[in-house]
């Protein structure tokens, strides 16, 4: 008598039938359209790139926008003949007020916040008249002072900063800290006293433009220090701009005459000179945004040391293309201030850690 072969022990038989546990096969669920869109959405460019060529390029973005600005604002002011320093700091205010609000509305890179108060608008109006200073003496410098001397000028402002938080805080650093400022005030001293096209006009405008830049640092850690009035970095920009644009309007108007007529008139004789316009404006946002996206795809601290090499290569970047003199005595100025800078930052680190 032949005994029944059962699918177990019969062979060649499929594998798959042996057992009720294999003859169930789990098969994901196809995702729906909203999903793959949610997910494509969600990944967006980091999807397509790893996360190290992705901070790389953003990297890379931070030194062509800041560099990419300056080189654009000495071309225009200094040799294109566009002799309009407020005017051209009131296009980059409207730049990036409609950039940020495109950006924040319309793109979502950020969530968007609101104005609270009536004490927090007064405060962020405040921000925005130092922040108006500090751009106009800016580019009203690289008028009468090369890239490169412009450049060791703002390499200070780890010194103003220390000054002004001292004063109006009452904060006071280690004497670690305050040694470092040495040779950053040092390293400019020799700078100045050797740079062969100094104008002290320019000088000057350099000076109050590094002092603005400090200043709004310490007063917008004071006025914008509770939660409550915390914002965003891209939704402070969004509210300081326009505040900035109408504050220098009156003073534009009043020092530059009708420069928008002037500028309208040279516009339809030369297309080029709009072009320059549109890209200066651009790029002076994306020097905001890419401030944004390195920190947040590295650190506050990576940032401030990009900042402490940016503007030496800033410095050749414009030593090459405008070919401006320079000697032995302007370039070790320049190393010292910086290497005082990076002194500082170190310094600053370790009284932090201390201080923890």
């Amino acid at each position: 008598m032949v005994e029944a072969q059962s699918w177990t022990t019969r062979r060649g038989s499929n594998p798959r039938l042996e057992s009720p546990q294999d003859q169930v096969l789990d098969m994901p669920v196809t995702p729906t359209a909203e999903i793959r869109q949610q997910q494509y959405s969600n990944g967006g460019i980091t999807s397509l790139v790893s996360p190290n060529v992705l901070t790389a390029l953003i990297i890379a973005s931070w030194y062509c926008s800041n560099i990419g600005v300056l080189l654009l604002n000495k071309y225009l002011l200094s040799f294109y003949g566009y002799r309009y320093p407020i005017f051209l700091t009131m296009l980059h205010m409207l730049s990036c007020a409609t950039y940020s609000l495109v950006a924040i509305k319309w793109l979502e890179v950020v969530p968007f916040q609101q104005i609270h108060s009536r004490k927090q608008f007064f405060n962020i109006l405040a921000l925005s008249a130092i922040f108006c200073f500090s751009v106009v003496c800016g580019n009203t410098s690289l008028r009468y002072l090369p890239v490169s001397f412009n450049q060791a000028i703002g390499a200070t402002t780890p010194f103003f900063t220390a000054i002004f938080a001292f004063v109006i805080t009452c904060k006071k650093e280690t004497a670690e800290v305050y040694l470092a400022l040495v040779p950053v005030v040092l390293g400019i001293v020799l700078a100045s006293n050797s740079e062969p096209l100094f104008h002290l006009f320019g000088f000057l405008m350099a000076l109050g433009s590094t002092a603005g830049r400090a200043l709004k640092s310490v007063v917008q850690g004071l006025l914008l220090s509770s939660d409550a009035e915390k914002l965003h970095s891209m939704n402070l920009l969004l509210y300081m701009a326009p505040m900035a644009a109408m504050i220098l309007l009156p003073f534009t108007l009043y020092i530059e005459g009708n420069v928008a007529a002037v500028t309208v008139e040279k516009a339809k004789g030369d297309g080029f000179m709009v072009f320059l316009l549109i890209g200066n404006a651009t790029v002076a946002y994306l020097v905001n945004l890419t401030n944004f996206l390195v920190t947040k795809h590295t650190s506050a601290l990576t940032l401030q040391v990009l900042g402490n090499a940016k503007a030496a290569v800033a410095a050749v970047v414009s030593v090459l293309i405008f070919r401006n003199p320079v000697n032995i005595m302007g370039i070790t100025g320049f190393a010292v201030t910086v290497m005082g800078v990076v002194l500082y930052s170190e310094a600053k680190k370790r009284s932090k850690v201390t201080a923890h």
